[in-house]
């Protein structure tokens, strides 16, 4: 009884202050009904030791950052397969075998050749969705890519040439990342990609816009190649293109036909790094404009404004002239009337 007592006087002043002193009881008690339940799944195989596969998430293997040569064991169960940053440096026909369910198959940062990659290991993979193999040492896009693909990252690579059998299919394909490989043309490559959201093929060798492009593109980047000019009606076949980035090629006043730009739907253009000489026309919808180091010599208005009253004017918010060859005092009068939208103009 007095045990009792004396425990009951305390507890008053324990949970005053916010604390229950009994509180460890039930925190055991929920871990163990917690984690007791939770054990390794082994269906279709058990985890290998090099890799870990939470009980929590029986469908994910991390084996990323472990040092490893070669593609482990995985498990049938597995759905989501995290290899990157490691020292792989082929992929067997067999590698895949027993984990034909894969949806994510994430390799970049690698030692991945192309010659190292078997011809017939993604024949086995129905459902891959999500595909990353940037930054290992590739020449050309693997052969058999699983036509259910929606995310391919290949970028940073060595690869010189996409036919077009590369990518014919890929009716799923909305993320395609090229950039910073040693592509000179793509041709038709691109015809099959009727889903193609974003494409990035910037840093590569280009000296021309490719001839055929998914018109379902809402991003398009271009930045880092040695394009000087632009084809007549090159925005002509788009509905939904919103980003376009063309920063550091070649391009010159000529080789840009007089209202490329002046679509309605662009939000972005970002031309910075060219070699233009005047402010090329755009859409009064444009918000934002990139021109910084290029050679325009004068402000010309018109390149914003055809009419200027209430309801006509520039959307723009943000315009970038720096590194040209023009002053404030080249800004006419009439901008704060034509651009009284712009939150950032920078000369």
């Amino acid at each position: 009884m007095k045990i009792v007592l004396l425990l009951s006087s305390l507890l008053p002043v324990c949970l005053s202050h916010g604390y229950d002193p009994f509180s460890w009881l039930f925190r055991r008690h929920w871990q163990e009904q917690h984690y007791g339940s939770l054990q390794a799944d082994t269906t279709g195989g058990p985890c290998p030791e090099e890799c870990d596969c939470p009980p929590s998430y029986p469908v994910a293997m991390y084996c990323d950052g472990r040092g490893l040569t070669a593609i482990p064991f995985i498990p049938s169960r597995i759905k989501f397969l995290y290899l990157q940053n490691n020292a792989i440096t082929s992929v067997p026909e067999s590698a895949f075998a027993n984990a034909t369910d894969l949806v994510w198959l994430l390799m970049h940062y690698n030692q991945l050749t192309s010659e190292g990659i078997d011809e017939k290991v993604f024949l086995r993979l129905k459902g891959l969705e999500r595909l990353y193999l940037h930054h290992n040492n590739l020449t050309s896009i693997p052969s058999n890519l699983p036509r259910t693909l929606r995310d391919l990252r290949i970028d940073h690579n060595a690869i010189e040439k996409i036919s077009a059998a590369d990518l014919e299919g890929m009716d799923n394909l909305t993320i395609l990342y090229l950039h910073n490989n040693a592509v000179r043309d793509l041709g038709s490559s691109l015809t099959s990609l009727k889903s193609l959201a974003l494409l990035d093929i910037s840093g590569n060798k280009l000296t021309k816009v490719p001839d055929v492009l998914p018109a379902s593109l809402h991003q398009l980047y271009l930045e880092y190649n040695s394009i000087d000019s632009l084809p007549e009606g090159f925005l002509g076949g788009f509905s939904h293109l919103q980003y376009i980035r063309m920063s550091h090629n070649q391009l010159s006043d000529k080789g840009i036909p007089s209202n490329t730009f002046n679509v309605s739907g662009l939000v972005e253009l970002d031309l910075s790094y060219n070699k233009l000489e005047r402010i090329p026309s755009v859409s009064s919808t444009l918000q934002h404009l990139y021109l910084q180091a290029n050679q325009i010599k004068e402000f010309t208005l018109g390149s914003f404004c055809s009419i200027v009253d209430v309801v006509n004017f520039s959307k723009l918010q943000t315009l970038r002239l720096d590194g040209n060859e023009i002053s404030l005092q080249d800004i006419p009068v009439e901008t704060a009337v034509c651009l009284r939208q712009a939150f950032s103009i920078q000369i």
